[in-house]
């Protein structure tokens, strides 16, 4: 029994990371490049313990390669003298020498290769993995754009074809706020045809004569002359009726 609801819970686990994983697609492709990160660093560090064994062995195969030097030297000195007993006890040294040089060259061989391969195949894994998560990420941006023009073109016909909506809405308001305006013309022209003129008519009289008088007084009081005034006493001059001169005149005529 337990074990049936230990799988019931792992199935819903499983369907409801699925469904956060379908989800969150960005998320799953910087987990897995930070999971790759993670797997070069791994094998990069396995690589370098196996480049230490291969300067090891090349370190080795350097110090056998000096006492093969040494011994072949210090038997041929022996055989010229003579000392044949000693002669032959670096001569057999010299091959146990020889014997491990060959295998250690035979190894470092075998390692050096290894290592060209392992580094092939890191850097080909790396390439393959690189390009598989450049493809999910165009894959990615491919489907966010179809999707969002899916989701533009499904507006675009829901404005069109819907009834009562967005669109029947805006007539509406259009329609309100023609009728406001048309009103509030109408009001404007009400209320302009009601004013009363012939007072805005009087006071623009009366300023302008509290203006002459103003500027009368303003003449007088620094002696200037006021070209309209002149103008107007030389008419009144000139257009004057002739004085009637008494009972004197009216006799001699």
């Amino acid at each position: 029994m337990w074990a049936r609801i230990r799988n019931l819970f792992k199935g819903f686990l499983s369907l409801f990371i699925s469904g956060l994983e379908r989800a969150n697609p960005k998320a799953l492709i910087e987990a897995e490049k930070e999971n790759l990160r993670k797997q070069i660093a791994r094998f990069n560090d396995s690589l370098a313990t196996h480049a230490g064994f291969c300067e090891r062995l090349i370190r080795q195969i350097k110090g056998l390669e000096t006492q093969e030097r040494e011994l072949s030297a210090k038997a041929a000195a022996h055989l010229k003298a003579g000392n044949r007993a000693v002669a032959g006890q670096y001569a057999l040294q010299l091959r146990t020498v020889k014997e491990q040089l060959d295998e250690n060259r035979r190894q470092l061989e075998a390692a050096e290769a290894t290592y060209k391969k392992l580094v092939q195949s890191r850097d080909v894994a790396v390439r393959d993995a690189q390009a598989k998560i450049e493809t999910l990420k165009r894959m990615l941006s491919e489907t966010e754009m179809l999707e969002a023009q899916a989701e533009l073109q499904e507006m675009a016909q829901g404005m069109i074809s819907s009834i009562g909506g967005s669109g029947d809405t805006i007539n509406r308001i259009e329609e309100a706020l023609s009728e406001r305006r048309d009103k509030a013309a109408g009001r404007a022209r009400v209320a302009a045809s009601s004013i009363d003129t012939s007072k805005v008519e009087v006071l623009a009289a009366e300023q302008e004569a509290l203006a002459d008088q103003a500027l009368s007084e303003f003449a007088a009081s620094y002696g200037l002359e006021m070209p309209g005034l002149v103008a107007v006493e030389e008419s009144v001059t000139t257009t004057a009726p002739p004085k009637d001169m008494g009972p004197a005149a009216k006799e001699g005529q």
